[in-house]
C-alpha cells in the first residue's frame, strides 16, 4: 500500500512504513529471542526469482522503480549471481533484499501465546465471536464486554455480522516435501536460507526449513463463493498436484521426492490490496488487517501500534499513514466471485502465454486482469 500511503500522506510518510515494517522484521527477531521463543527464525532475506524473458523485464522494472524509495534496498542479480546463491530451473535473474526473514508460524504463534498467558493474560479457545458491537463482543458462549475491543480477524472477518464485504478471504495452500538429503542441498544451494518467490502473475512463495525440506506454496482455488472460509485446513487433491508440478519445474531433482504434507489457509484482502490499523475513539472498536500474507512482521507493528492508539501516545507509530486509512467494501456476490474467478483465470493463461511466447512483454491478458483488481 505503499504508493496510496503516500498519495494521501506524502513520500516521507510512506517512506517512514517502510522503514518501521524492516525495522519489525528485527522486531519479531528480537521477541522471540526475549521470550525464548524457538520458531526456526532465519534472517536471510527474499529472493524473486524470474524464469522467462517477460518476467525479467517485470523484475528489472520492479527494481528500478523500488531504487526511487529509500530502505527498499533491493540488489538485482543475473543467472550466474543468482545461481551462486540458489539453483532454480530455467531462472534468468532475481532480485534479493535483506528485509525478510524464514520463519515456523506455528511454533511462532504457539510461543506467541504463552508469553501471553506467562503475562497474565488468559486465552478462550473454542470460542466464536459472531458479532462486535461498541463495548460488547457477541460469542457462542455469551457476551464480553470491554472499553475497547480490537478486530484483529483477517480472512476469518467475513464471519462477523456486519463485516461480510470488509475484507476478503483469500485461500492460499502449502505443501512440504520429506527433509531432503545433502546431495540436494548441494547441488541447488541455498546456504542462506532465504525466502523465495518468482515474477509469475500467479505467484509462488517457498522456504528451506530448518529441517531440510522444501515448503511450497501458491494460491490453489482462490476463494470460495461467498465468502466462504475453510477451517481445517484441507487441501485439495488438484491444488496440490498444481504446487507439486511446480515445485518439481524449479527443482528437478526433487522429482522423486515425496511430499510429506499439505494444508491451507485464507488471507484478509482488502478492496484497495493497502492494509490498515485504527481505533474509533467513538465506539472503542479498533481493528487491523488487510496484509495479504505478508503479517508476520506487518501484525506486530499493527499490535504495537495499537497499543499506543489505545492508550492514547502520541508517537511515531500512531502517526503511521496506514493508522486510520480505511478501503472501500468489496463489491455483492455474484460480482465477488466472478471478479476472483476472472482474474485468476486470466492471470494463469497470461503465465502460460509468456512461458511458451519467449517475449520480454507482459501478456495483454495480465494487464486486462490487473484492471479488474484494482491496484495492489
Amino acid at each position: 500500500g505503499r504508493e496510496r500511503y503516500a498519495a494521501t500522506h506524502g513520500r516521507d510518510a510512506a517512506a517512514a512504513q517502510q522503514r518501521m515494517l524492516n525495522e519489525t522484521v528485527d522486531e519479531v527477531i528480537a521477541v522471540a529471542a526475549r521470550e525464548g521463543i524457538d520458531a526456526d527464525i532465519v534472517k536471510g532475506g527474499e529472493r524473486n526469482v524470474a524464469r522467462n524473458p517477460a518476467q525479467l523485464a517485470r523484475l528489472r522494472a520492479f527494481v528500478d522503480a523500488e531504487a526511487q524509495w529509500p530502505h527498499t534496498d533491493l540488489e538485482l542479480q543475473d543467472a550466474a549471481a543468482t545461481a551462486e546463491r540458489l539453483r532454480v530451473s530455467g531462472a534468468v535473474g532475481s532480485a534479493w533484499h535483506p528485509h525478510c526473514a524464514r520463519v515456523h508460524p506455528a511454533k511462532l504463534v504457539r510461543g506467541l501465546a504463552a508469553a501471553a498467558e506467562r503475562a497474565g493474560v488468559v486465552i478462550h479457545e473454542g470460542t466464536t465471536v459472531s458479532q462486535i458491537v461498541p463495548g460488547v463482543a457477541v460469542t457462542d458462549h455469551g457476551s464480553v464486554r470491554a472499553g475497547t475491543i480490537v478486530r484483529a480477524t483477517e480472512g476469518f472477518t467475513a464471519d462477523l455480522r456486519g463485516e461480510h464485504r470488509t475484507l476478503l478471504p483469500m485461500n492460499s495452500s502449502m505443501i512440504a516435501t520429506a527433509p531432503l538429503p545433502a546431495s540436494f542441498w548441494d547441488a541447488v544451494g541455498w546456504d542462506g536460507r532465504e525466502t523465495l518467490g518468482d515474477l509469475a502473475h500467479v505467484y509462488m512463495y517457498a522456504q528451506r526449513t530448518a529441517d531440510d525440506r522444501i515448503a511450497f506454496g501458491g494460491r490453489g482455488v482462490p476463494y470460495r463463493y461467498a465468502s466462504h472460509v475453510d477451517t481445517d485446513g484441507t487441501t485439495q487433491a488438484r491444488t496440490i498436484e498444481s504446487l507439486t508440478a511446480l515445485l518439481r519445474a524449479f527443482f528437478p531433482d526433487a522429482a522423486d521426492v515425496p511430499i510429506d504434507h499439505a494444508w491451507s489457509g485464507v488471507l484478509g484482502v482488502p478492496r484497495d490490496w493497502s492494509a490498515s490499523v485504527g481505533l474509533d475513539a467513538a465506539t472503542g472498536i479498533g481493528w487491523a488487517g488487510g496484509y495479504v500474507g505478508t503479517g508476520v512482521t506487518a501484525t506486530n507493528l499493527a499490535g504495537r501500534t495499537l497499543a499506543d492508539l489505545v492508550l492514547r501516545r502520541d508517537t511515531e507509530l500512531a502517526r503511521l499513514p496506514w493508522v486510520g486509512h480505511r478501503a472501500r467494501r468489496w463489491e455483492p456476490e455474484p460480482l465477488r466471485w466472478t471478479a476472483v474467478q476472472t482474474i485468476y483465470a486470466a492471470y494463469r493463461a497470461a503465465d502460460r502465454a509468456e512461458a511458451s511466447s519467449g517475449s520480454e512483454r507482459t501478456s495483454v491478458i495480465a494487464h486486462a486482469a490487473d484492471l479488474i483488481a484494482g491496484p495492489h
